[in-house]
């Protein structure tokens, strides 16, 4: 009795195995091989707040570590930060939006695999009584001019972001320092926070449209210039060098730009917010149509 047992027992276990190796194979014959773990599972990305803020971050993170493995560290923070980080060794991959803020960094090669991404555009945010007579004003230095001229009260981010520095660039082509001014005003924190500033006060700002959109059904402010080829609001991603730290975790940073510029990913990205806003917060580079 007790061998017929042990007999049964094996010939069960057998079959176990058989089936188990027949499931194994037809997975990898229908093209589905099992997902191999990652060696460093930990990527750290430094990205800018408005990826944050516009809710990108929390529709793309969760399909990429589903699909790779990978978990994902987002350090929110303005542009100049993360580019900081990634000069400093201290992140794996950035996504950011200041193309002459980057460029320095992909010459000294503290940057590789460097991606165009997507874009959307910035826009001239302001009170609805519009104490500065600026709403319909496209060229956006001439909007600036405007505020200025009024001594109406502006909100910068103050942050080194790469909204900070757009800024900047359009007072310098406006031939105004704003530094010192009593009407203007910076807030040190990312753009859903300085919109919500800006709001309270009545000031005017610059923000990003997806950020806005993301937060327009909240707050009073409005869009009173917008349409200036200068707004054009260009990221990129990009992985930081292993040749130059030893930390990086090259294969899951090489795993996440391939991710931000598949095909898949630039179709959610061109469909994000349309279904909540009508129109889409970000525009996909890598798409033919």
């Amino acid at each position: 009795m007790k061998k017929r047992m042990f007999t049964i027992i094996t010939l069960l276990m057998l079959m176990a195995a058989s089936l188990a190796g027949c499931t194994g194979n037809a997975g990898e014959q229908a093209g589905e091989p099992a997902q191999k773990e990652p060696a460093k599972k930990e990527v750290i990305l430094a990205t800018t707040t408005s990826t944050r803020d516009s809710g990108l971050l929390d529709v793309l993170v969760p399909i990429f570590e589903q699909k790779t493995g990978y978990i994902v560290k987002p350090v929110a923070v303005g542009t100049g930060m993360a580019l900081k980080m990634g000069q400093e060794g201290n992140a794996d991959v950035l996504l950011t939006h200041a193309p002459s803020a980057e460029q320095p960094l992909v010459d000294s090669g503290v940057v590789v695999n460097y991606q165009l991404v997507m874009h959307n555009d910035f826009v001239v945010l302001g009170p609805p009584d519009d104490p500065a007579g600026v709403k319909g004003t496209v060229d956006a230095a001439e909007t600036f001019k405007k505020i200025a001229a009024k001594g109406a009260l502006f909100i910068s981010r103050g942050d080194d972001s790469g909204t900070h520095k757009k800024e900047r660039a359009i007072w310098q082509k406006a031939g105004i320092d704003p530094q010192g001014r009593q009407w203007y005003q910076e807030t040190g924190q990312g753009m859903g926070a300085t919109i919500t500033v800006a709001n309270e006060k009545l000031g005017y700002t610059l923000s990003d449209r997806g950020t806005f959109l993301a937060h327009a059904e909240n707050i009073d402010l409005q869009i009173v210039s917008e349409g200036d080829d200068m707004l054009k609001n260009i990221y990129h991603v990009m992985q930081v060098n292993p040749e130059k730290f030893d930390r990086i975790n090259e294969a899951g940073a090489e795993a996440f730009v391939r991710f931000m510029i598949d095909e898949e990913t630039q179709r959610i990205i061109k469909h994000f917010g349309v279904d909540k806003y009508g129109q889409p917060l970000f525009f996909p580079d890598r798409l033919d149509n």
